[in-house]
């Protein structure tokens, strides 16, 4: 066996035994949270309410807002043409009738079709835009706005500043990625915008993250971050202990309902069900 090859094995075993360590303590935490504690969590309707209806769609938004959801979420991603549309993914195949790839695509190009659902039926519905998304929830709940950021290029959020302000949406805002970049060109284009950022799990006793990569973790480097939103089984009390002695927030993601979820002390949870977890606060 080549040198190389032992060493990208004992790296690999190496981040596997962190991961393990970080997850194992999760496994055993009691599930559910009491009406009391759920009164004080934010929730957040991921991809829109993605298990009330369709992702990332006007319809599934209502749907979101419906069910109570204090934070709208969603993700965006930017066409050919430089439009800011509400997608998940980086290509239009899975969620309408159409092909192609967004950044490939002008915004006609892509609204030419229309949005199925998940056994492929088609629905009324185009792909919508932010400018859309902005003007249907017009303040009458939060927006957590998931900027898909492509590496090197800053298009994306000089647009999503842009039309936050345009919407007067500044106050009702906040904006998540994974990428650091994109996150301190949003701070570098407005400090007042709150910033939350997505990562996956913290190495324990190291100053690393991995947010889709292996990142070096400060707090002086997340200054302008408000929340650390995590993956939900990969975050342990000591960890959010942590965190909110920092002053920072912790939201954990994707979750369906509160009998499921790990008895933390979090601020908020993103989840597909936000319904579920409404009907089971006080108020």
């Amino acid at each position: 066996m080549s040198r190389k090859l032992n060493m990208l094995l004992g790296a690999g075993a190496i981040v596997a035994g962190y991961v393990a360590y970080n997850i194992i303590p999760n496994l055993f935490y009691r599930r559910g949270f009491t009406r009391h504690e759920m009164d004080l969590l934010t929730i957040a309707a991921h991809r829109g309410g993605a298990g009330l209806g369709l992702e990332n769609t006007l319809s599934g938004i209502e749907n979101g807002i419906a069910a109570g959801a204090d934070v709208i979420e969603i993700d965006v991603r930017l066409t050919n043409d430089e439009e800011v549309v509400v997608c998940h993914d980086r290509s239009i195949d899975r969620t309408t009738n159409g092909v192609g790839n967004i950044d490939e695509l002008t915004l006609a190009e892509i609204q030419s079709f229309k949005v199925t659902d998940a056994s492929g039926n088609t629905v009324s519905e185009c792909m919508p835009t932010l400018a859309d998304v902005l003007e249907t929830v017009a303040g009458r709940c939060k927006l957590l706005i998931e900027i898909k950021h492509e590496e090197g290029k800053y298009a994306i959020e000089r647009k999503v500043v842009e039309l936050v302000h345009k919407y007067n949406a500044c106050d009702s805002v906040a904006i998540q990625s994974f990428s650091d970049e994109s996150l301190a060109e949003i701070h570098r284009l407005d400090p007042s915008i709150r910033l939350e950022k997505l990562l996956v799990f913290r190495l324990k006793g190291l100053p690393a993250i991995f947010d889709g990569g292996l990142s070096v973790f400060d707090y002086g480097k997340y200054s302008h971050v408000s929340s650390f939103n995590f993956y939900y089984r990969s975050v342990t009390r000591s960890m959010i202990e942590t965190l909110h002695r920092h002053g920072k927030e912790v939201k954990i993601w994707t979750l369906a309902g509160p009998g499921d979820t790990p008895h933390l002390p979090v601020d908020g949870i993103i989840t597909d069900r936000p319904d579920l977890w409404r009907e089971n606060r006080r108020k």
